[in-house]
């Protein structure tokens, strides 16, 4: 997807919020949001995809800053926050709709979206959720696809649940591949946090996407493993709206289940649903 007006206001109040996790003063502050707004202004009319720009915006924004990881704390407590919930509703997930409906609430971990607000009662909010459903349920047709899959991975918090997907999938006789960012991006999931959740232990093969601080997925830049990965999969999982930006225009790519909770109108826009809708969503 392309960058829209309504897109440089998130990205510009995100920058702001990691100038306040960061302790920045207003002056820094100040200056880092002009310098990123000049950023934005220059890249617009780029061919580069809303997440590629949004990434040199935020690389410029922690180097100003001195901050590689401003969300460290944030990405930590919502760590802590899914455990929490996970640990005493998983054994209720029987079906794969079920564990699938509970990652993709839990992709609600994600901060400096205009408009939206993570929840500070995670265990509430979740059972509300539940019990709503998935707006767009494509998860039967997704499990006839999970022969082999690479599974792209999104926030920390939400990577919690992802392993409960993971691990029914593993149950099923699925070859899994599962990639992380590189390197720490907002409040992305990296490998410390996959080896914390000892995902090594779990999946195939376990990888980054690659281009060190990089949102979403930059199909220039992924490693090789990835790249082989992704050539010989029957379906790629793609969890949030970053990973949805990136692959969505892409035609030439084996299936994509596209799973997330739908926090802004140009996304809801192009699907087509409501802000706020949980779907996994399976394109062809």
């Amino acid at each position: 997807m392309k960058l829209t007006d309504k897109c440089i206001h998130c990205l510009l109040s995100r920058v702001k919020l990691e100038c306040f996790l960061a302790g920045a003063n207003p002056e820094l502050e100040l200056q880092i949001t002009k310098e990123c707004q000049e950023i934005l202004e220059d890249l617009k009319s780029s061919d580069l995809l809303h997440p590629q720009i949004a990434s040199h915006v935020h690389r410029h924004a922690c180097s100003s800053i001195g901050n590689p990881d401003p969300f460290k704390l944030l990405k930590a407590q919502g760590n802590e926050q899914a455990i929490s919930v996970c640990r005493k509703i998983r054994h209720q997930l029987t079906s794969f709709r079920e564990r699938v409906l509970a990652s993709v609430i839990a992709n609600t971990f994600d901060y400096g979206v205009m408009g939206h607000t993570v929840s500070g009662d995670f265990a509430t909010f979740f059972e509300r959720e539940f019990s709503k459903g998935l707006f767009i349920d494509d998860t039967a047709p997704i499990l006839k696809q999970t022969n082999r899959v690479v599974y792209l991975t999104d926030n920390c918090g939400e990577i919690v649940f992802d392993r409960l997907v993971v691990e029914f999938l593993k149950s099923r006789g699925s070859h899994i591949t599962l990639a992380v960012r590189d390197a720490a991006i907002l409040n992305d999931a990296t490998m410390d946090d996959a080896l914390s959740l000892k995902f090594d232990r779990i999946v195939d093969h376990l990888t980054t996407t690659g281009g060190n601080a990089e949102i979403g997925i930059d199909l220039e830049k992924i490693p090789q493993d990835l790249r082989d990965a992704i050539d010989n999969c029957t379906l790629i999982i793609a969890k949030g709206m970053a990973n949805y930006e990136s692959l969505s225009m892409y035609k030439k790519l084996p299936p994509v289940a596209f799973l997330m909770a739908v926090k802004c109108k140009p996304i809801a826009d192009d699907i087509g649903v409501p802000i706020g809708s949980k779907i996994a969503l399976l394109h062809k």
